[in-house]
């Protein structure tokens, strides 16, 4: 006969089992965030298992357990400010689910030549009408510029001229785009500045749909690593907007060196990139975050500094103009991630399931509080060598 549980024994089990919840809302309760409280910031468990994978690793437990359906929140953007206020959203380099993702990523060399289109296929690759979902008419996925814009498609239009009037665009110019996208910049600049463009990327969805909307422009895309960009061409100018995140610790050096190769003496190169201060780049170039594992496989984030001086190693270049646009950001992925819900059964109908959509939402939702919060930015600089004169 099987013994029957005393009273003792059933309370112990009975607090074991609430122990993991009491951790949780006792680390919660740094942010001011409550489990299944009231206020629009507050979590609402649906799940219990979420308890114990939140402890297994916070930064990556929480994003991963709303993929799954275990907790809902009415704003997420605002939980998301919170825990980072709080420090909370930083990877645990104790937990061994983080390590062995990082040695992962480590030993698999993400960033190298013969991965350099994995990115690809894993996030630009997901289909065109995924993103068009969710972006302005001219594909545009990267920051947009709000001054004296109502709507994302006049912020991302003034980005793209801005970016123009930086380098003194002129007719006739060649210029180099690394990390092209869906086109967007290189077929402004072809019309309204009458300049031929080269374009490069590591998505045939991207190459596909950028040949089709710039027929009959002097534009051409390829589908090429940047380290394959043969040693004789040289360029005018040089642009690369948000794909400088994608070129890794490891390999940005060469990035450096091919671009100072391809850009002519009296050039300049403009650069549109993700950055954070230098010790948030040593946390995250040694860790894992939820959008480096579940959006951009070994994605980075840049040190402006170590960058400036790669460039100057390079080629000699010398920073000449930086903006920041951080806040812009947070807006662009507002509206972004509106449209986006917006057109939630469009992207059912695309064969996507519910679990990608959380992950989606949550992914614009994080982004949005870092950059809001200024946990991390986004500038504009453009860089030139010493002694040209060739520009105002």
């Amino acid at each position: 006969m099987t013994p029957t549980p005393g009273k003792t024994a059933i309370a112990e089990s009975s607090r074991s089992k609430d122990k993991p919840r009491a951790l949780i809302e006792e680390m919660f309760a740094k942010a001011d965030v409550r489990i299944d409280g009231s206020r629009p910031f507050d979590i609402q468990v649906r799940d219990d298992r979420f308890y114990r994978r939140v402890l297994s690793n916070p930064s990556l437990g929480i994003g991963e357990s709303y993929m799954d359906g275990w907790w809902e929140c009415e704003d997420i953007v605002e939980m998301v400010a919170r825990f980072i206020r709080a420090n909370l959203h930083k990877p645990s380099a104790a937990d061994l689910k983080f390590v062995a993702h990082f040695l992962w990523i480590q030993m698999s060399g993400l960033g190298k030549r013969s991965k350099a289109f994995e990115v690809g296929q894993a996030h630009y690759d997901l289909g065109n009408d995924l993103f068009e979902a969710m972006l302005d008419k001219r594909m545009i996925y990267s920051c947009a510029y709000w001054k004296d814009a109502v709507t994302l498609e006049q912020a991302q239009e003034h980005k793209l001229d801005l970016i123009c009037r930086k380098i003194s665009l002129k007719p006739g110019m060649k210029v180099l785009e690394i990390g092209c996208g869906w086109g967007g910049w290189a077929k402004f600049a072809a019309e309204k500045y009458r300049v031929e463009v080269v374009g490069l990327t590591v998505s045939k969805e991207q190459q596909a749909y950028a040949q089709k909307s710039c027929a009959g422009l002097p534009v051409e895309f390829r589908l090429q690593d940047y380290r394959d960009l043969p040693a004789g061409e040289r360029y005018d100018k040089l642009v690369s907007i948000e794909m400088l995140e994608a070129v890794g610790h490891r390999y940005l050096g060469e990035w450096c060196r091919v671009a100072a190769r391809a850009v002519k003496p009296d050039g300049l190169m403009a650069l549109q990139y993700i950055t954070c201060a230098d010790a948030r780049y040593e946390e995250l170039r040694r860790g894992v975050d939820f959008i480096q594992k579940h959006i951009f496989p070994g994605g980075l984030i840049l040190s402006a500094n170590r960058l400036n001086d790669l460039l100057a190693s390079a080629g000699g270049f010398v920073l000449h103009a930086l903006e920041d646009m951080g806040q812009d950001y947070a807006r662009t992925l507002r509206a972004w991630r509106e449209e986006f819900n917006r057109r939630a059964a469009a992207v059912r109908q695309l064969g996507f399931d519910e679990r990608f959509l959380r992950k989606w939402n949550y992914y614009l939702a994080y982004c949005e509080a870092a950059f809001a919060l200024r946990n991390i930015s986004v500038v504009q600089t453009v860089h030139t060598r010493p002694n040209n004169l060739s520009f105002p």
